[in-house]
């Protein structure tokens, strides 16, 4: 059982929005994507978990959706598109404080939900900005390395640096908080019955 919560988690996980943040159209997609991933790493990890009972096996569940990332970036570079052209999303750290949070709580499964989840949805959104700041521009990359099956409406646009004040980074973060924890209340729910 313990496997088949492992690999069905992680194939949600990694199928909520695109999930090796393919740079192309990584920064149209950041509120989308964090949304979807910071929910999905708290649904999966959350239940995983609690499941087992051991702090850890979040970080351990990240760790295992990070490597299946690697390896697909891995194939896009075969096929001979650039390292920068698949960004390996950073969850191991918002998984840790997911863990810790069970730790430091003496395993208390309602405070991992939401001081958990909380934490999940406002770090992982950060850390996964931090994490496309350190690439290569992504409309350089989309123009020069465009993907075969990219739909019309991924195709990437000049950004209008300065004209809205809406931050990215902002919205994914209080969107992920925001809806981290009632659905990871609602996985331990189902998981009691």
């Amino acid at each position: 059982f313990i496997v088949v919560v492992a690999v069905n988690s992680t194939l949600l996980t990694i199928n909520a929005g695109d999930y090796i943040f393919y740079t192309d159209w990584a920064w149209t997609s950041f509120v989308v994507f964090s949304i979807s991933q910071s929910t999905m790493l708290a649904v999966g990890a959350i239940y995983y978990m609690l499941f087992t009972g051991v702090p850890g096996t979040a970080t351990y569940y990240a760790t295992i959706m990070t490597i299946y990332t690697w390896v697909a970036k891995g194939a896009w570079f075969a096929l001979g598109y650039p390292m920068d052209f698949v960004t390996v999303p950073i969850w191991i750290p918002s998984a840790m404080l997911l863990d810790l949070t069970y730790w430091a709580t003496r395993r208390n499964k309602h405070a991992a939900i939401i001081i958990g989840g909380t934490l999940i949805g406002l770090s992982l959104p950060m850390f996964n900005m931090i994490n496309l700041l350190l690439i290569r521009d992504p409309l350089e990359v989309a123009f020069k390395y465009p993907r075969p099956t990219l739909p019309p409406y991924m195709t990437p646009i000049e950004p209008q640096v300065g004209k809205f004040y809406n931050s990215p980074v902002a919205l994914g973060s209080g969107a992920g908080a925001v809806l981290t924890v009632p659905i990871a209340a609602l996985g331990a729910k189902l998981d009691t019955w």
